[in-house]
């Protein structure tokens, strides 16, 4: 069958184009219409859970609409990344990433989602410094007298984590392979039990977030050898980083992010990471997030795309090299 076209025609469709592009534009700007929910994929009251909320209630005011967070726990984040994923690509379901998106599919494997096809990165939300403490009687007070301790005969030092697998055993093992050493990991169920053996002497080492840290620092019973960053915190600003403290290839910490379903519009997507920006830059919005030991850090839709294929084969590497598994 052929199609004849006609100048009648060709003027037709032009002017049918073009009547219809406002609207779907109008559509976009109108975005959004109706409340906007957020995926979190751990439980309330978490890091990543608090870093959602200090968006959301920041976005709900720019967007004038309400925003919902809805809990998705389980499997270590795995649960609420596969219900973020099968969401209608329309931009009012956003799920909130963390380190451990970036860990699951070398440590598990066979995921019911993949985080770099079935997501779209919108920004890098915040940035949570890892600390290098030790319990008082450890006789040491600096990270490199700590790595002649740890290489002496006998030592039997040992790190403590919030769980195998999590972000404080790959800092741990991260460790072992940068300094040389070989740390005993004990795992638990969580930072809090983790944190009170360190206090109680039952281990020697955390390598702990800073929520879990700082009250601890603060507070004399713990001491603080160095932030595992390439630059101090402003959080700690007297406590040396990895790299002044002679391990400049060491970084560790935890870290939160925005992402959209796959196939969202990039209109959508452009908006809501431009509000994101300008929400995070809030000083209300900031200080918040550092009270609970969180640095801002908002960016571009392909700084966190570069970041995430970065995080993915770096901590491939050291779960590889520790033989780390799941469970």
């Amino acid at each position: 069958m052929s199609i004849h076209l006609t100048r009648r025609n060709v003027v037709a469709a032009g002017l049918l184009a073009a009547a219809t592009q406002p609207f779907a534009a109008l559509a976009f700007d109108a975005w959004p219409t109706k409340p906007v929910r957020f995926i979190v994929p751990f439980p309330p009251g978490g890091p990543v859970d608090t870093t959602a909320r200090a968006a959301s209630v920041k976005l709900g005011e720019i967007w004038k609409t309400p925003t919902v967070i809805d809990n998705r726990a389980g499997a270590g984040g795995v649960v609420g990344a596969q219900a973020a994923a099968r969401e209608a690509p329309d931009g009012y379901t956003l799920f909130m990433g963390a380190i451990h998106h970036s860990v699951n599919p070398t440590l598990m494997g066979n995921l019911p989602y993949d985080i770099e096809k079935d997501f779209a990165p919108i920004s890098f939300a915040a940035m949570f410094p890892v600390f290098i403490v030790v319990h008082p009687s450890v006789p040491v007070s600096t990270v490199q007298e700590l790595i002649a301790l740890a290489k002496k005969p006998g030592s039997n030092l040992s790190y403590a984590s919030s769980g195998n697998g999590g972000g404080t055993h790959l800092a741990g093992e991260l460790f072992n392979m940068e300094a040389g050493t070989k740390l005993q990991h004990v795992p638990y169920k969580g930072s809090a039990p983790a944190m009170n053996d360190l206090l109680g002497g039952q281990v020697q080492i955390m390598f702990a977030d800073a929520p879990t840290a700082l009250p601890q620092i603060k507070a004399g019973r713990v001491k603080v050898l160095a932030v595992a960053s390439k630059k101090r915190s402003a959080m700690l600003p007297d406590v040396p980083s990895a790299a002044e403290a002679g391990l400049p290839g060491y970084e560790a910490y935890s870290w939160t992010a925005l992402f959209a379903p796959a196939k969202t519009p990039q209109p959508v997507l452009d908006k809501i990471n431009a509000d994101f920006n300008t929400a995070f830059k809030d000083p209300a919005v900031r200080q918040r997030l550092l009270d609970i030991g969180a640095e801002a850090a908002p960016g571009t839709q392909q700084e966190l795309r570069d970041f995430l294929r970065a995080e993915i084969a770096k901590w491939a590497k050291v779960i590889k090299t520790a033989g780390i598994t799941a469970g």
